[in-house]
Formats: structure tokens, sequence, C-alpha cells
């Protein structure tokens, strides 16, 4: 009798086991925007079944509205999102219970972007010229504190808000310059269309170096070991992308063709590469106190977050 009792406990745990297994090994993870090169890594760990090997399913889901998913992630409806980490640290001085859990794209992409026409060859040279932005927000610390670098006032330009519709406004001559311009988008994208386009990039102009793009989880339901997993995951995808560039180019488009392959995003893909953080998990404090040190001395936020809080070492 008893042997058959631990038989059947045996079978009904081998019965239960990969339903709550997978329960308990389930992330989801929330998109900035929809599937771009970008984000190559998550798309490659997934295609590769990098998540899988590490024991986590990770469903990726795209937003309806972009300003959402940090906030979803706030609010525990989703377990991570992929965010921005000015954004973040914007977040957290607002009381938001958010933590930075790894870095997908490690360097600035942002840029003060014009065309290569001869018209405009300096900062100095936009004095009185239309700036286009696609949304309102810290435009006056970032373009400022450029403009400033080489003494333009930002009183000095007009700012336009011409929505998303930034490569076509400068190509157009509706604005003379654009921020918020991409570095691996806006500039192929422009070319395309027969522009070449020059570009002004904040980190060398006296704005503090950032990461673009960063993964954020909830502060107070985080699960260290499933972001240890997903980070490797993400790591060994990285890995691969530098590796084998055109092998995994091909497999990021198998991801969805209709949207994925196509030449914009090839170029996209490669000026990405360099951008990838190979070390998704490493962590910087000085180089998020320094952004949050810039954004409170341009009052983008009223207190200066501690990064060891909200930037743990996981």
């Amino acid at each position: 009798m008893k042997k058959t009792l631990l038989g059947l406990a045996a079978t009904c745990a081998l019965a239960i086991s990969p339903a709550t297994f997978a329960k308990d090994n389930k992330l989801t993870l929330m998109l900035d925007w929809f599937v771009n090169p970008n984000h190559g890594p998550i798309v490659i760990a997934q295609e590769k079944g990098l998540f899988e090997q590490q024991g986590i399913e990770v469903e990726i889901q795209e937003p309806a509205d972009p300003s959402v998913p940090a906030k979803l992630v706030a609010a525990n409806k989703i377990d991570m999102a992929v965010s921005y980490q000015p954004t973040l640290t914007i977040d957290v001085a607002a009381g938001l219970p958010l933590i930075r859990s790894g870095t997908l794209i490690s360097t600035p992409l942002n840029t003060l972007m014009v065309l290569d026409n001869g018209k405009i060859n300096s900062l100095a040279d936009l004095k009185g010229k239309k700036i286009g932005i696609a949304i309102a927000g810290n435009e006056e610390a970032t373009i400022g504190t450029m403009l400033g670098s080489e003494g333009v006032d930002f009183k000095d330009v007009q700012i336009i808000n011409v929505g998303w519709a930034l490569s076509s406004s400068l190509a157009s001559g509706k604005v003379d310059a654009i921020w918020g311009g991409l570095r691996n988008f806006e500039t192929n994208q422009l070319a395309i269309e027969g522009y070449k386009a020059k570009a002004f990039f904040p980190e060398e102009h006296g704005v503090p170096a950032y990461d673009e793009l960063v993964f954020v989880a909830n502060a107070n339901s985080y699960d260290t070991e499933k972001i240890k997993k997903f980070n490797r995951a993400i790591e060994l995808a990285t890995q691969y992308i530098v590796n084998h560039p055109d092998k995994a180019w091909k497999e990021f488009v198998a991801y969805n063709p209709d949207t994925l392959n196509n030449d914009l995003n090839r170029r996209a893909w490669e000026d990405t590469l360099t951008r990838f953080a190979l070390r998704p998990a490493a962590v910087d404090h000085q180089r998020y106190d320094d952004y949050a040190e810039f954004m409170h001395k341009n009052k983008i936020i009223n207190s200066v977050p501690n990064s060891e809080k909200y930037v743990p070492s996981l």
C-alpha cells in the first residue's frame, strides 16, 4: 500500500510539475515600440531558444502605446519592459517602483541632425533656426546644453513639434534640424530617400553619456534569479550577433519577414551592432548618478534618486 501511494504521488508530481515550472519560470516582456533592430538580442534569444536553455519562458509583447510599458511594470501588470535610462530616472524620481534590471543598448542613439548640404556645419550655425522634435519634454536641457557648448542660447532657436515626421520635416525644409533622430535609423531613412545627413552627438556636446535602452522591473516584486537567467540569455544572444552578424540578421528577420526584411532595417542592423551591451548585467552607478545630476540641474527632476537603490547589482 505504501509503495502504491508513493507511486501515485510520483505520478501526480510528474503530471503537474511541467505546468508549475512553466508558470514559475515565465516572464512577460513588453518592448518600447514595435520590433526593430534595436531589439536584436531579444529576438535572437527567443529564436535560438536561449531563454529556454536558461530555464525561462519569455513572452514578448509590443505596446499599443509606447508610453505605457514601464507604467505597466510599476503596476505589476507585466514583469519587465524595455525603457530608456533618462525615462527610468524621471519615473523613479517621480516615485514609481522601478529598477533597471539590465542594459540592451549601452550608448545614446539620439542626435541633433541636419542635412549635410553645406548650410549648417556646426551647432553655432543653428542660431535663429528651426528645430523639429517628436515629443516635448527635456529638449531644453539636452538641446540647450548642446547649443550652449558652442555659444548659442536655447532661446535663439525655434522649437517645432513635428510628431513622428522627423525625417520628412528635415528633408522638406520645414525645419533646419531635428532632435530625436536616431543615428542608426533616421540617418539611413534619409539616405534611402536621397538625402545625406549630418549628426551632432549629445555626448560630445556637454550631455552626459547614458544607456539608450534598458530593461526595467518592479522594485517591489522582481525575481532576482529570473532576471539573472534573462540577462545571461541576452548576453549569449549579443555574443552570437557580434560574432555572426549576417547569419544573425537572417534569423532576426525570420521572426517577422513581412515587417523586418527591408533595406532600412538591414542598414539599421549594421549600425546597431556596436551599440548592443556586451555585458547586459554590468552596473555603472556613476553613469546613472551623472545623468541624474544633469537632469536635476536642468530642472527635469526635483530630486536626485540614489542609483544604488534603482540600479541594483543583481
